[in-house]
């Protein structure tokens, strides 16, 4: 079958090109819209019997963020998501609100959720090459296991000691990463497949 490399590259330009030329207003619209997103991902949750945090889509939501709205309108999106969040809408995990939130389990992954949508964005729209499947694994897998998890991470220690508890590093990781490894490589995968599939491998 006959396949139009030309039009391919249309396709993939046109969300891309639309973007660029998009007003504040548009973008902001959509960086709620994402906010919104992240708050329905998070709803999509399994309990860990020994850990605090709840194994959630929002992960996917956060990589989404970044290569469709960029490095600026990416990272506003989960600040959005953060701040209203705080505000009282519920949609942190299992339909949390409030600084309590921030303070909870899971609080220093949703700053994590900025840096990661932030940074990806950034390196999406400076660098083509990060466009490409292998690359654009690379820093899903990046912006995953080191921007979100490291800050999350420090929240969960923090959180856990304030409960009394003796928490080493081994615990720590058994509680904040080892229950979603399997999860995150899928959604890690499947932000992948998405994001090489629409955005343009040249400007």
């Amino acid at each position: 079958m006959f396949i139009n490399i030309n039009k391919i590259h249309e396709i993939q330009s046109s969300w891309y090109n639309w973007r660029q030329n998009a007003n504040t207003i548009t973008m902001t619209l959509m960086a709620f819209i994402f906010a919104c997103f992240t708050g329905l991902m998070a709803q999509v949750s399994i309990a860990v019997p020994w850990s605090p945090v709840l194994i959630t889509f929002q992960t996917f939501a956060v990589l989404m963020a970044g290569t469709l709205l960029g490095e600026k309108y990416g990272g506003l999106s989960m600040i959005l998501y953060l701040i209203i969040g705080v505000l009282g809408v519920p949609w942190f995990s299992d339909a949390n609100s409030g600084i309590s939130a921030v303070l909870s389990a899971s609080g220093g992954y949703l700053f994590g959720f900025i840096i990661a949508a932030t940074f990806t964005g950034y390196v999406f729209d400076h660098y083509e090459n990060a466009r490409k499947p292998l690359q654009c694994f690379a820093l899903m897998l990046f912006a995953n296991w080191v921007l979100i998890y490291i800050p999350g991470l420090v929240g969960l220690y923090f959180y856990m000691t304030s409960t009394g508890a003796t928490v080493t590093l081994v615990k720590l990781l058994i509680a904040g990463v080892v229950p979603f490894i399997f999860g995150n490589i899928f959604k890690i995968l499947l932000a992948t497949g998405i994001s090489t599939s629409i955005l343009p491998k040249e400007d």
